[in-house]
């Protein structure tokens, strides 16, 4: 028996030890053959595997889905009503704002189904089946109608989805979308069956003063009390399908949806979390680590700070402002404070140790199993490494500042040029129409050229402090002739004079245009330099990462090995997975204690009017101060705000259920602590929590503040 096939039996093997209690991003679909339905009994679970997962029926996994792109949500009611975090439909409540109607500032209640607003481009998205497909690539590439390489990549395995969608009896099911995806390194490939809903409207969002108290400060911390929640619906056709915005779609009757309980947790209480973990790396070693300390995270933490700087002031300084670059900045924010703890916890937490322990431990294993492919593949990788460490810095630097910070130019132009030096009228006027949609989509309502001018004179220096010259973008070539190394001076004239710096210029040339004018213009020359690099560096990683992939695959199929009979999860990859722990404090560092929850009494101590972060609604303040909690206060009057667990989250899985042992409703994940922010690569048994928001202090607000007790009604409510 061949090791590959060895490995895939370790996976599925009868477990007499069991792994780290609350350690663990869980299959679905394995379940029963990695046994961990069994040491979730052993934590407190009632239910069983079928409950939870049932490729053949209803189960918890259909209440459960991808809200928008990037965040988890759930559904509360039989009609389609979604509870996902504030922060995860922020961007929704920030395209429906305006000065105007400022629902970020001023919360957004529906009190009627009617008031519910549609929400373009917004999806929900269920998982309406899982296949294990491993054999089907293995005996591909046996066959050598692939290589092993081309087995991970993207288009191998869009094709394969698309081939085994043509096949199956979804095919012409509405909404369904196939994907296919690598797990354990490739040493697994699963299928899954989307089902997409494209109509889904907005409900219910707190004011900013509630979703986000605590603001950038908080991120990341305990003791929380954000309110961070929002409500959206979907909505189908007449035959409960998937279907474009239209006045005639009604909720959809959904086939399950969490009951929800108001009976309180205490400390110990089971605790569990489906969701949609977005990105883990579990499985480097000691050199990837460094690399993503000192390659990826310290150049996102200094490009980020200096941007965030910027827009900090020029949004404190306007509402209109405030209101276009709040997502962006929230955005940009969350990442880069994470870096920083990232950072900070793999030197705290000591996870170079732990790695170097790991790595130790699996050459003994190699030598045992007399196995050379183990033997070698950590030092293999390390040397890799060493080649791909200062490109990857080259490529954080060139994305974070040119990609993801100054947001203004456009190639589109070259186009063009090809059109004129052609003569092809008809062409000219295709490129004529093309130009007009990318000046739209540049000066959209969330972008400001003031902005977005401070940012590039922020930035462009900053970025020459970082890479040597021989290594900028060619650009920097023509501000050291023409402009004598000014920045200043070249960004000036280039968001004054390019073509679609403002509507004159813009029209002057669509009016006239020349291969002349698209030579000259200065932001053409910029973003094709920036993109030139970067095709660059991506050439130059390319081979590399292609072998890098395969010597994770050899590493941590012989570190599930090395394991047995402990099964192994793989990384997170934006699949359903599901973890458990208990509702549990933290002991931080020494003589300091964190209790499991907070209260509503944390939210006046907090409160500081001249802070916008730490500012509270009157009514809330009312509220709080008369303790009308109604049915959901603690036995003592006390509100709850939010709790700790011990489930092993990630990004992805921000507005995913916690659920108690009988499967229902006590919470909705937002965030982790900031002591265990080296998670995504190192578990910490001891200091990593989940922090929740209580289910109880969503209904209070809905209820008390938001008067939607019509939606509260729609739930299926256990005390």
């Amino acid at each position: 028996m061949n090791r590959l096939k060895l490995y895939l039996l370790a996976l599925t093997a009868l477990i007499v030890c069991s792994a780290k209690a609350d350690e663990g991003m869980w299959l679905l679909q394995l379940m029963q053959q990695q046994h961990s339905i069994d040491m979730m009994k052993k934590q407190g679970l009632k239910l069983e595997a079928q409950d939870l997962y049932n490729p053949h029926g209803v189960s918890l996994k259909d209440a459960v889905g991808i809200f928008g792109g990037g965040c988890t949500g759930e559904i509360i009611s039989p009609e389609g009503l979604i509870l996902t975090n504030h922060h995860c439909g922020y961007a929704s409540i920030q395209q429906h704002s305006s000065v105007e109607h400022d629902y970020l500032t001023d919360g957004f209640w529906a009190t009627s189904r009617e008031m519910e607003l549609p929400t373009p481009g917004l999806k929900f998205t269920f998982i309406e089946r899982i296949e294990d497909i491993t054999d089907i690539v293995n005996a591909k590439i046996a066959a050598k109608e692939i290589t092993e390489t081309e087995s991970f990549s993207g288009a191998f395995l869009q094709k394969l989805a698309e081939e085994l969608y043509a096949k199956s009896d979804l095919k012409d099911k509405k909404g369904i979308v196939p994907q296919a995806l690598p797990f354990y390194a490739g040493n697994k490939f699963y299928m899954f069956y989307k089902k997409v809903y494209p109509d889904v409207r907005m409900v219910a969002a707190p004011p900013s003063s509630i979703g986000k108290f605590g603001g950038e400060t908080d991120n990341w911390m305990w003791p929380r009390h954000t309110g961070d929640f929002s409500m959206f619906r979907i909505y189908a056709d007449a035959n409960g399908e998937p279907a474009e915005y239209s006045t005639s779609n009604t909720p959809l009757k959904t086939k399950k949806h969490l009951p929800i309980s108001i009976k309180g947790l205490k400390e110990g209480d089971y605790a569990m979390i489906m969701g949609f973990p977005g990105s883990t790396s579990r499985y480097l070693t000691v050199s990837e680590v460094k690399e993503r300390m000192e390659s990826e995270n310290e150049p996102r933490i200094r490009i980020r700070g200096a941007r965030l700087a910027v827009l900090k002031e020029v949004m404190n300084a306007s509402d209109k402002i405030r209101i276009q670059y709040a997502n962006k900045y929230a955005g940009s924010s969350n990442y880069w404070k994470n870096s920083i703890g990232m950072n900070k916890a793999i030197i705290d937490n000591d996870v170079l140790g732990t790695k170097a322990a790991q790595e130790a431990k699996f050459a003994e294993f190699a030598r045992k199993q007399n196995n050379t492919d183990y033997a070698e593949v950590v030092k293999k990788i390390d040397d890799l490494v060493a080649k791909t460490a200062p490109l990857n810095y080259q490529f954080t630097c060139l994305r974070e500042t040119f990609f993801g910070a100054i947001e203004f130019g456009s190639t589109l132009l070259s186009k063009t040029r090809e059109a004129l030096v052609e003569k092809n009228d008809s062409l000219i006027k295709v490129r004529i129409e093309a130009l007009k949609e990318t000046y739209d989509e540049i000066h959209n309502k969330d972008y400001d050229h003031e902005v977005d001018r401070k940012v590039a004179k922020a930035l462009f220096p900053l970025y020459a402090e970082m890479i040597p010259a021989e290594q900028r973008p060619s650009i920097y070539k023509l501000i050291e002739q023409k402009y004598k190394g000014d920045y200043n001076k070249f960004i000036d004239d280039m968001y004054d004079n390019s073509i679609f710096a403002n509507r004159a210029n813009f029209e002057k040339f669509i009016k006239k245009p020349t291969v002349k004018a698209i030579d000259n213009d200065l932001a053409l020359q910029y973003c094709q330099s920036k993109y030139d690099l970067l095709e660059q560096l991506i050439g130059q990683l390319k081979d590399m990462d292609k072998e890098l992939a395969l010597l994770h695959k050899t590493y941590i199929r012989g570190l599930g090995e090395m394991k047995l009979p402990v099964p192994s999860y793989p990384d997170a990859n934006f699949t359903i997975r599901l973890t458990y722990g208990n509702v549990k404090p933290y002991d931080p560092k020494d003589g300091v204690h964190y209790n499991y929850y907070t209260t509503t009494k944390g939210i006046l101590e907090k409160e500081n009017p001249e802070d916008r972060e730490f500012v509270v609604p009157a009514k809330l303040k009312e509220l709080i101060e008369k303790k009308d909690y109604g049915r959901y206060a603690l036995p003592n009057g006390d509100m709850p705000v939010c709790f700790l667990s011990t489930n092993d989250i990630t990004g992805g899985n921000s507005g995913s259920p916690v659920l108690n042992e009988n499967g229902e409703l006590i919470g909705c994940a937002f965030d982790g602590n900031w002591e265990s922010l080296s998670g995504d690569i190192n578990f910490d048994n001891n200091l990593q929590r989940c922090i929740n928001l209580d289910i109880r202090y969503v209904l209070f607000i809905l209820e008390k503040l938001g008067n939607c007790g019509h939606l509260i009604n729609e739930m299926t409510i256990v005390e």
